[in-house]
C-alpha cells in the first residue's frame, strides 16, 4: 500500500487521470479512504469508463476501485439554439 496521506495519493490519480493520454479526464472525482478508490463524475462512453478504472490500477494497483461513474452520451443539440 501506498504510503502517501489519503488526500495526496487522491491528488496523485486525478492528476494522472488528466495527463494519461487514455482518459485525459478533468471532470471526475477521486477519494481515498484506506485501501479503497472512489471515483465519481460523468464521462461520455463506457470506454472512457473503463479506462478510468485501468489508469488507477496502473498507478496503485493495491487500491480497489469502487466506480460510481455514470456514462452520460453526448450528442448534437437536439434543436436550434436561439439567441437574444
Amino acid at each position: 500500500m501506498s504510503t502517501d496521506p489519503e488526500q495526496y495519493l487522491a491528488a496523485r490519480l486525478r492528476r494522472a487521470l488528466a495527463e494519461d493520454p487514455r482518459t485525459t479526464e478533468l471532470g471526475v472525482r477521486v477519494t481515498v479512504r484506506g485501501d479503497h478508490v472512489l471515483l465519481s463524475g460523468d464521462v461520455a462512453s463506457a470506454e472512457r469508463r473503463a479506462e478510468l478504472e485501468a489508469v488507477i490500477h496502473d498507478i496503485a494497483p493495491e487500491l480497489t476501485v469502487l466506480d460510481d461513474v455514470q456514462v452520460v452520451p453526448v450528442g448534437e443539440p437536439g434543436g436550434r439554439e436561439e439567441l437574444r
